[in-house]
């Protein structure tokens, strides 16, 4: 079995820019697919009347 030594992790010390975009583009493209489907569903809405 292999021993590994891992370095002691520092609190706070990791580059988090990338998920930050990532988790920020996720937002915005999540609140345009519930823009979208909320327009969606009121078209919908008023076509059937």
């Amino acid at each position: 079995m292999a021993d590994h030594h891992h370095a002691e992790h520092a609190q706070g010390t990791m580059d988090i820019r990338a998920q930050e975009k990532t988790f920020a583009g996720f937002i915005r493209l999540s609140t345009w697919v519930a823009g979208i489907a909320i327009l969606v569903l009121i078209f919908l809405a008023l076509a059937n009347s």
